[in-house]
């Protein structure tokens, strides 16, 4: 039974940091590329960052500088470091991967940014 299971969403200031982190059990998690997705209240989920089994990685505009895709293969886990966050990149953040057969969501965590 695949499971994702997303940790480290906090409550932070303006311009601070988190590092979330998605963890699978019942695949292997390196041969799929792994998203990360968020939804902030009254608004669609959007695709925030991606990482392909091959570590080539992509960020949405609004992301870009600030966050940082990885993965360790070793721990079947992918993780999102967030910097220089703003209340805009409050939202609940999920973790995505998908197989021939069918799609994956972890439950997500998460994210508010506010003093």
């Amino acid at each position: 039974q695949v499971q994702l299971v997303e940790s480290g969403g906090d409550l932070v200031q303006p311009g601070g940091s988190l590092r979330l982190s998605c963890a699978a059990s019942g695949m292997l998690f390196s041969s799929y590329a792994v998203n990360w997705y968020r939804q902030a209240p009254g608004k669609q989920r959007e695709l925030v960052a991606r990482i392909t089994s091959s570590g080539t990685t992509n960020y949405a505009d609004s992301v870009k500088g600030r966050f940082t895709i990885s993965r360790d293969n070793a721990k079947n886990t992918v993780y999102l470091q967030m910097s220089s966050l703003k209340p805009e990149d409050t939202a609940v953040y999920y973790c995505h991967t998908a197989t021939v057969l069918r799609n994956y969501w972890g439950q997500g965590t998460q994210v508010t940014v506010s003093s």
